[in-house]
């Protein structure tokens, strides 16, 4: 074998060893960006599931009297917890269009904590508070409307899989026992461990999405179709929490309603750019 063909394999194997060796925990850290607070080098981020405190257009609604001198000291209690997070930047569930006249309200209560809100959501109620505890100035929306058929199964005669499709849905719950409970007889902490728990976040993806599969006429995708729907109405929010101008000294806090959080927390536990942190170091 000549000199030139033994120079090519070994650098060939060489090429070889460096590809196939894994970084070690240690060089891992080393080498992970400096950007960032979180562990990993990564911008974290608090992502909190709620169902809606006030009036909602959602099929799914949970019993809770926005207007309670109670329920409001409740939420600020838990807006008390959730500040040990120390956010430098809040999101919630309003459109982007919306985001001069959310500011100008957020300012407001900044300035006037016992202003009284008509009608009170999670947004007045727990996201300004908790900014208020924090020292936040940055509030922004980032839903992103978008209309879908969660009824299509009903409406159409299903020949892709009726039975197992309408025996779930008359008890969709039943198939998750550890988050099957009462929640009329938690208190608002109560509920909002409950909807964060993975398995309830997971129940709210099948449910509002992935059973919609099972339905569909003999040769359609009806179902799927509409469930698409909804995909891309999260991946649509999730690009608005792109658009966001962020640097490496920011701590992200979302609220959303739980459906849309149980798609954030799939997006931000594979991001390169995010870390979520886990809800319930805050939830105590």
């Amino acid at each position: 074998m000549n000199i030139l063909k033994i120079t090519i394999l070994t650098l060939f194997l060489i090429s070889l060893g460096c590809i196939e060796k894994s970084p070690t925990t240690s060089e891992k850290s080393s080498n992970s960006s400096k950007k960032g607070n979180g562990a990993s080098g990564k911008i974290p981020v608090l992502n909190l599931g709620t169902f809606h405190f006030g009036y909602t257009t959602d099929a799914n609604t949970t019993e809770f009297d926005e207007h309670s001198l109670e329920n409001q000291k409740q939420a600020h209690r838990i807006a008390e917890k959730l500040s040990a997070f120390k956010p430098t930047v809040i999101l919630v569930e309003h459109v982007p269009a919306y985001n001069g006249k959310l500011l100008k309200e957020y300012e407001a209560y900044l300035a006037n904590p016992n202003m009284h809100f008509e009608n009170p959501s999670e947004v007045e109620l727990l996201a300004f508070e908790l900014g208020r505890l924090s020292g936040v100035k940055r509030i922004y929306g980032i839903d992103h409307k978008m209309g879908y058929n969660y009824n299509i199964g009903n409406e159409i005669k299903n020949d892709v899989d009726p039975t197992w499709y309408s025996n779930y849905y008359m008890d969709p719950l039943s198939f998750y026992p550890e988050v099957d409970v009462d929640e009329d007889d938690l208190d608002l902490l109560g509920k909002l461990k409950l909807t964060n728990h993975n398995r309830y976040l997971d129940f709210l993806i099948t449910v509002n999405a992935d059973m919609l599969t099972h339905a569909g006429s003999e040769e359609g995708f009806e179902g799927a179709d509409e469930a698409t729907k909804f995909y891309k109405r999260n991946l649509r929010m999730y690009t608005n929490l792109n658009r966001i101008e962020l640097n490496e000294n920011d701590r992200v806090f979302i609220l959303m309603g739980a459906s849309h959080a149980a798609f954030f927390r799939d997006f931000i536990s594979r991001s390169p750019k995010y870390e979520m942190v886990n809800t319930f170091d805050y939830l105590k």
